[in-house]
Parts: C-alpha cells; structure tokens; sequence
C-alpha cells in the first residue's frame, strides 16, 4: 500500500486473526513498525480502537 490506507479501511497484509502478515519483514511499512499501540489507543476492544483512531485521523489532516 504505497500511499497508505484511510482510517477504518482493513490493511491488505493483515491475516485471518487480524494479525500482520509482514511482521518482522523488511517490507512491513515504517508507519506500523514504529506505532507502539498502547491502552488509550487500543481500549479493550476493537470498536474503541477504531474508533480512536478514526477521531486521530480527523484531526491529523
């Protein structure tokens, strides 16, 4: 994904169980190697994390 990917929009490496399938590889984008997901950004489910960093992607523009 060279241009990278809207908030929301599911990222095309990601396996089955939501889990990066380039992970450890030297293709995985800098973005993701260097994002420390953290409690206040991931909630304890996935519909906060979404939307966390929906809001984020909103005000970052």
């Amino acid at each position: 994904m060279p241009k990278g990917k809207p908030a929301g929009d599911r990222c095309v490496h990601l396996g089955d169980g939501e889990g990066c399938r380039l992970f450890g590889d030297a293709r995985r984008p800098a973005f993701c190697v260097a994002l420390q997901a953290n409690l206040e950004m991931c909630g304890d489910n996935r519909e906060y994390a979404m939307h966390y960093l929906s809001r984020l992607d909103q005000l970052t523009r």
